[in-house]
């Protein structure tokens, strides 16, 4: 039986380049998604399932993130002074308390794969998660305590997957597989990164989310770069579906729930919109704002042309 799965890894290195000038100075995990930053949403996600344990690879300029997770304690007393802020007292807090939070940093950019071989003398020879801090779970919705069950059962790796529009599928990285007699679970056979459409084998694409056995290090290190100089995780991991090499069997746990795509500015809005419009203390009152915008405002067409009242 495979060892219980308690570490976290999540890379955050990255530059944030389609954000600039706001990530000029500012990691983009840190762009506010309403009134959290975007990876207190993932550290959380990984304390629901368990793992208190997380590793977060950074590069330069990531001080702020570091100390988004540090205690803070000026401001922390001058809330507890006031009895009308015990409430954001607490919140503030939160992210102290979600686990115990870890950092290496990547310090050349060679992509994902590299990333998460920043993290092997932390991690160990034992299975552990990676998640993306450009994806979101909705919290509502189950994944990665499902994909922890099902690599306790099989082993080896285990891999988020969504179904997309076939015509979108060149934008991911895209799963061959088998089925299963579990609903819900496919075994990969085999993975591409970013297709063309007419020789993509399925439209099950890769979302950010794995656990990975330790052997993905050894995978890892035989991985030759890609395009840009990059190592690509995809491509380590399409080596352990091989069945004649150690680390696998590699699963997939197909994901139908509410995932928020923060990768690009487009994305990034709908998100917000999205979480605000379902929270309890935002979203009738702010649904009801937008409904009305939406409705007094033009077709598309001039952005120079008047709003009409």
């Amino acid at each position: 039986m495979s060892a219980r799965v308690t570490k976290a890894v999540i890379p955050a290195a990255g530059l944030g380049t389609r954000f600039l000038p706001a990530t000029k100075a500012t990691p983009k995990e840190m762009l506010p998604v309403v009134d959290k930053p975007a990876i207190q949403y993932v550290v959380e996600e990984a304390a629901r399932a368990g793992l208190d344990d997380v590793l977060v690879v950074i590069g330069r300029n990531k001080s702020s993130l570091e100390d988004h997770f540090d205690r803070a304690y000026e401001l922390e007393d001058k809330l507890e002074g006031d009895d009308g802020k015990r409430e954001l007292l607490d919140r503030v807090r939160d992210s102290t308390r979600l686990a115990t939070v870890h950092y290496v940093r990547q310090q050349d950019p060679r992509g994902l794969g590299h990333a998460v071989s920043c993290a092997e003398r932390h991690v160990g020879r034992e299975p552990f998660a990676v998640l993306l801090g450009d994806d979101l779970i909705d919290e509502r919705d189950e994944l990665l305590s499902r994909m922890i069950e099902v690599q306790a059962e099989h082993g080896g790796c285990v891999l988020a997957l969504m179904e997309v529009p076939r015509e979108q599928i060149s934008l991911y990285g895209c799963a061959s597989v088998e089925t299963t007699a579990t609903d819900g679970v496919v075994r990969i056979t085999g993975l591409v990164e970013k297709p063309a459409v007419d020789e993509a084998p399925s439209n099950l694409a890769l979302i950010g989310r794995y656990v990975l056995a330790p052997e993905i290090f050894d995978a890892l290190a035989e991985t030759a770069p890609g395009r840009g100089g990059e190592i690509q995780i995809t491509d380590a991991i399409a080596r352990l579906t091989d069945p004649a090499v150690a680390g696998g069997p590699v699963h997939g746990v197909v994901f139908r729930g509410r995932r928020y795509d923060t990768g690009d500015k487009g994305e990034y809005l709908r998100a917000i919109v999205q979480i605000a419009s379902d929270r309890a203390d935002l979203g009738p009152q702010f649904r009801s704002w937008l409904a009305d915008f939406a409705a007094t405002r033009l077709p598309l067409g001039d952005p120079d042309e008047p709003i009409r009242p």
